[in-house]
């Protein structure tokens, strides 16, 4: 039997119908706690959009979703987080009509926001380098090590923040040369490491294991507290040693060293199949992103690897 639920004029984080939703994804897509947390604020948003006209996500039609999104214009979100915000109410729509919630999905009559074209940024590998020089230069020296750590091993694998934090120290004791990680949605991948990051996670390890503060976590790198350090924390001391290295920190975050990784690769000969899998990406179209920052390296691929590049110089 279908479940039924309502949605009250009155928004609220924690409503029912969307912790169903939410309950729902996550045991089906193993999504991930920061995944389920954006969709909650984005529904949230929604409902309260709907709330202002007296209406909910459970009865209402496509004009008052419009009502909606023209009220996101109106507060001048960018075109990508209105896409973001309809991209969790289709999904949250869809479920809805699945589980006999409602009969109707009224996001089948809106259309998606035009997004602009939005390449990866990304580091040049020389500012890459006066990262790796300011974080061993920091003090204390517990700092520099798993700040250094950190960095190498984030640009030796191109892991998202999420998973660099989450990484528990017992999947280093034997110097591994590889790592399992388990990214979005509960895929898992294997990631070389690589010597300098490997040799940077033992030297870390050391230190760590001489820490009395250190010893009962599980995790790689905890923060200061002996806690497991989180995203932010890892952003800011990023943006720090950004500053430390003369680098505009505005262009400094987590995931500018991912691109920067994915970008550096793909410039130095790596396959997109390869950068795909290392990336963690389910779809190969999230990784062909990074072929569009580099036409010259594509007609040079061509010019060098098609038979009849060579036939065709001789003549």
């Amino acid at each position: 039997m279908a479940r039924k639920a309502s949605i009250g004029k009155t928004a609220d984080r924690h409503d029912p119908l969307i912790d169903g939703f939410l309950q729902a994804i996550s045991a089906m897509r193993a999504a991930s706690p920061n995944t389920l947390a954006a969709y909650r604020r984005d529904l949230f948003d929604c409902q309260m959009g709907l709330a202002k006209n007296g209406q909910t996500l459970a009865a209402c039609n496509a004009d008052e979703l419009r009502a909606v999104i023209a009220w996101w214009h109106q507060r001048q979100l960018s075109p990508r987080s209105v896409a973001r915000r309809l991209s969790a109410l289709r999904q949250f729509m869809g479920w809805a009509v699945e589980d006999g919630i409602r009969s109707d999905n009224p996001t089948r009559w809106i259309d998606n926001p035009s997004l602009p074209a939005s390449l990866p940024k990304s580091l040049s590998e020389a500012e890459i380098i006066r990262l790796l020089e300011a974080a061993a230069a920091m003090t204390p020296e517990m700092a520099a090590l798993r700040a250094l750590a950190m960095l190498e091993i984030l640009y030796a694998t191109g892991l998202r923040v999420s998973e660099l934090v989450g990484l528990l120290v017992s999947q280093f004791r034997r110097n591994p040369e590889v790592i399992l990680v388990t990214g979005k949605g509960g895929r898992e991948r294997v990631v070389p490491l690589g010597d300098t990051a490997r040799a940077a996670a033992a030297r870390w390890i050391e230190c760590r294991d001489g820490n009395a503060g250190f010893v009962l976590s599980d995790v790689m790198f905890p923060s200061d507290d002996g806690s497991a350090m989180t995203r932010h924390q890892f952003a800011q001391m990023l943006k720090k040693l950004a500053i430390a290295a003369d680098i505009d920190a505005a262009r400094v975050s987590p995931h500018k060293l991912r691109h920067s990784f994915a970008t550096h690769m793909l410039n130095r000969g790596a396959d997109l199949r390869s950068l795909q899998s290392l990336l963690g990406h389910a779809d190969i179209s999230t990784t062909q992103i990074y072929t569009a920052s580099r036409p010259d390296r594509l007609a040079g691929l061509v010019a060098s690897a098609h038979p009849l590049a060579s036939r065709r110089q001789d003549r």
